[in-house]
């Protein structure tokens, strides 16, 4: 950084001024690499102890700072008061009461009542035993038994199956605890009964999450995405998320890559390939080589591949190529499929993070402006100047996004124009904070992408659902650890998906489940209200 630098050149106050930051900038390196140094050696140290049988130095978590990416989303907005739930207690019974005559004085006169609602629950059993009619039949050699009635399935009823599938997956609860629980009320069951109802013959539920999918995707052409990391049988696998205001949707799959997040959208049990027209501007956007563009151009075109026929091309005719390259010419028939595809409407806005797997997916991405904001929290300056630089340059970019939550209300081109030019006057300045201008030059880069919402002013500015969709399985997470099998995961993802869609339509997940076990099949399903709220609750104006 002072390569060249020679004090003695100095001549004037912009000089001195020059060498005071480069002072200043490697100051901050230097304090930054010791950081990381001392991290090093302690991390170093506390593995020469417990080599040693002894323990290491304890980690305390410092004090987190408040969390910008709460927003408007996790907080009450401005003006809240507390609404009236009165409305949406059903009332049960009635019971009056009377005042004591005795304590009434002579000229008392009587004015009707007050009403006063008070909410209450009963756990009690409900344990029926069946006496089900028996007949033989000499002649068929058949036995004859009367049927349950329907929505009884085993030892456990509909009131049963649904509380125990409500309290794991919609509340949080432990297997353990869901059977201590049942217990208590008076319900024998043992651990093992318990892990079967969460997960065992889930097939019409499977069912049922994939058409929730397949509505929330047609419900909007934008949608938000993101995903968490979880553990399938002591494995690292990753817990996709993609939503909108309707619904979300969850789905476990080894890994994260493109081709995965392609096979998602597709909504086929398996990834389909195709080659056509389309295929070379992928390869071209991929860089794939011209001789093997060439050579894909003679496979087959304009008919779906499986995975396994696409890799047995590749592995004949193009084994020379590494496996990053291979991987983007799977990617590139796999997004001209998903773009031509008849069914499921491809997307064509993904709301994100900047994570390199989500570029190309569809035509437009737009970046979430909370995720953006959190690169330049994790600037922890240690020169105090820097410290206001950093807390300056923090005000402006939030005083922006305040600027493009107002041009959502009312949009119209020249606004549009007017913050595009404010965009790159405060993405193009220069601190001499060199960490803070690097952040800077990183957002310039990703100007498009941010400012998708001056086209599309209808799409929001943070990613927040998908994050808090991501931070339900977090909890699971954190509370069960993970699922132990690939039913178990399916299970997970199908019931969290049913409990996060009812909560964003308004509907009991309780209800809904013994609504679906009873077979009252009283309640409409999932995917039938996504349909029936799509275009009232998502659709907007689009600019003037």
């Amino acid at each position: 950084m002072l390569s060249g630098f020679n004090p003695e050149t100095i001549q004037d106050l912009e000089g001195a001024r020059q060498a005071i930051t480069a002072l200043l900038n490697l100051v901050e390196t230097l304090k930054q690499e010791n950081q990381e140094l001392r991290a090093e050696v302690q991390r170093l140290r506390d593995e020469i102890n417990r080599l040693k049988g002894e323990q290491g130095k304890p980690e305390i978590k410092a004090d987190k700072p408040k969390d910008h990416s709460s927003e408007k989303e996790r907080r009450k907005p401005k003006g809240w008061h507390k609404g009236n739930k009165i409305d949406r207690i059903v009332i049960h019974r009635e019971q009056k009461l009377y005042v004591d005559k005795n304590e009434l004085p002579e000229d008392a006169q009587f004015k009707g009542y007050e009403e006063t609602v008070v909410q209450d629950i009963r756990l009690t059993t409900d344990n029926v035993c069946f006496l089900k009619e028996k007949y033989y039949s000499p002649s068929q050699r058949r036995t004859y038994i009367a049927p349950l009635p329907t929505g009884y399935k085993g030892e456990f009823g509909p009131g049963v199956r649904a509380l125990v599938l409500t309290l794991y997956y919609a509340s949080g609860m432990t297997e353990p605890k869901i059977e201590e629980f049942l217990g208590h009320i008076g319900v024998s069951i043992s651990a093992g009964q318990v892990s079967n109802l969460l997960i065992k013959n889930q097939d019409a539920w499977h069912d049922e999450k994939e058409a929730v999918w397949c509505a929330g995707l047609a419900s909007s052409d934008w949608q938000h995405i993101d995903d968490t990391s979880t553990r399938v049988n002591g494995e690292n696998q990753h817990c996709h998320v993609v939503c909108n205001p309707l619904y979300s949707a969850y789905f476990t799959r080894p890994g994260k890559d493109r081709l995965t997040l392609i096979h998602l959208m597709q909504g086929s049990a398996t990834i389909e390939l195709l080659l056509n027209e389309q295929t070379p501007a992928w390869l071209d956007l991929f860089k794939t080589p011209l001789w093997a563009q060439r050579l894909i151009a003679t496979w087959p075109q304009n008919q779906v591949l499986t995975r396994t026929e696409m890799e047995a091309l590749l592995s004949s005719d193009a084994a020379s190529l590494n496996e990053q390259q291979q991987a983007r010419i799977l990617e590139a028939a796999a997004l001209t499929a998903y773009h031509n595809q008849d069914g499921i409407p491809p997307i064509l806005t993904l709301i994100s993070d900047d994570a390199p797997q989500f570029q190309y997916l569809t035509p437009n991405q737009a970046l979430c402006w909370i995720h953006e904001g959190r690169h330049y929290k994790k600037l922890i300056p240690f020169v105090d100047y820097h410290r206001q630089l950093l807390e300056a340059f923090q005000k402006q970019f939030w005083d922006f996004y305040q600027q493009l939550q107002s041009y959502q209300e009312q949009p119209s081109q020249p606004e549009a124009d007017r913050l595009r030019g404010e965009f790159d006057k405060l993405f193009s300045k220069t601190t001499g904070y060199e960490a803070l201008d690097q952040r800077i030059a990183k957002t310039l880069a990703k100007k498009d992408r941010l400012l998708t919402v001056l086209d599309q002013p209808q799409l929001p500015l943070h990613n927040n659902p998908a994050e808090l969709a991501a931070s339900q399985r977090v909890r699971k997470r954190d509370i069960s650890f993970g699922p132990r099998t690939s039913d178990g995961a399916a299970a997970w993802d199908t019931f969290m998906t049913l409990s996060e869609t009812a909560k964003k339509l308004g509907v009991s997940f309780y209800a809904y489940i013994h609504d679906r076990i009873s077979a009252d099949r009283c309640l409409p399903s999932l995917a039938s209200l996504i349909q029936q709220h799509s275009v009232s609750e998502i659709s907007q104006p689009a600019p003037t």
